[in-house]
């Protein structure tokens, strides 16, 4: 009997371990003779965005309190943790054993209290030993600099809290949140002044500030300024079908609507949603 085809030859056995197949499939698919021919064009940076919206994907799923979409959406950002580790193989510089045992090594090194002897007197000493830890890994990776490992493909508004957090632990801080909504008066003063000038890029400099300000509002407040912004988005989405809902109703759409309309629809939603 002749071998398969490449485009007919069978999917690694479920008889495996769940993880152990998964690189196989992997394999299978970066393999230059009987891979895809996507998969096999993929780089780092082209997997870069799929590996960042997978993990937004993960995060939406627990707000929906979707467990079965969680466990699908995990093995989704699972995938793209092979994936980068099947071409970094590939070029002989690490492979999925190597993740899993780096990570393995850091757990156990930044949990000296419950792999090793080590006792806290409370949570906020075990939060500064966590930090003494990191600290001279950073120090370990020739990064002395605060702010050095604040990644910079993070969320623009998740970066400007990270990078605030980590100012603040050697003082560079407000003291509350009266200083920075202080502060956020003043840089809108000056995105006015900006705009009525008619200067766009002075403006974008200005606005970006305002969002820094807020972002490290929302640090102050223990807010995640990404939830706060997602549960807005919401919001917004789910009046603006009220609205078109409504205009539906009077045999309307949107764009044969007015603001004057819209604006009394998006009332009528705020009440309907304060009503319950």
């Amino acid at each position: 009997m002749s071998q398969p085809s490449p485009s007919t030859s069978p999917p690694p056995s479920e008889d495996q371990h769940p993880i152990f197949r998964l690189i196989q499939i992997m394999d299978r698919l970066r393999d230059p003779e009987r891979g895809c021919p996507w998969d096999l064009e993929q780089t780092f940076a082209t997997i870069a965005p799929y590996t960042v919206e997978e993990a937004y994907e993960v995060v939406d799923a627990i707000e929906r309190n979707d467990l079965a979409d969680l466990k699908e959406e995990l093995g989704d950002l699972l995938l793209q943790v092979v994936f980068h580790s099947r071409m970094a193989q590939e070029q002989g510089a690490f492979d999925i054993q190597d993740v899993a045992a780096a990570i393995s090594d850091k757990m156990i090194r930044r949990h000296p209290h419950v792999f090793g002897d080590h006792a806290y007197e409370n949570l906020s000493a075990q939060v500064e030993g966590w930090e003494a830890l990191k600290a001279q890994e950073r120090k370990a990776k020739a990064k002395t600099g605060v702010l050095d490992d604040v990644p910079t493909g993070l969320p623009a508004l998740t970066r400007a809290v990270k990078l605030t957090k980590r100012a603040a632990r050697v003082g560079f801080d407000w003291p509350s949140t009266t200083e920075v909504m202080a502060k956020l008066r003043e840089e809108t003063e000056e995105l006015r002044v900006e705009i009525e000038a008619g200067d766009v890029a002075k403006a974008r400099e200005e606005l970006g500030d305002i969002l820094f300000v807020c972002a490290n509002l929302a640090r102050k407040l223990d807010v995640d300024p990404e939830d706060a912004l997602r549960a807005t988005n919401a919001k917004f989405a789910r009046r603006f079908a009220f609205i078109e809902a409504a205009l539906a109703r009077r045999g309307k759409t949107p764009d044969q609507s007015d603001l004057a309309e819209m604006d009394a629809l998006w009332n009528d939603a705020k009440a309907t949603e304060k009503a319950g």
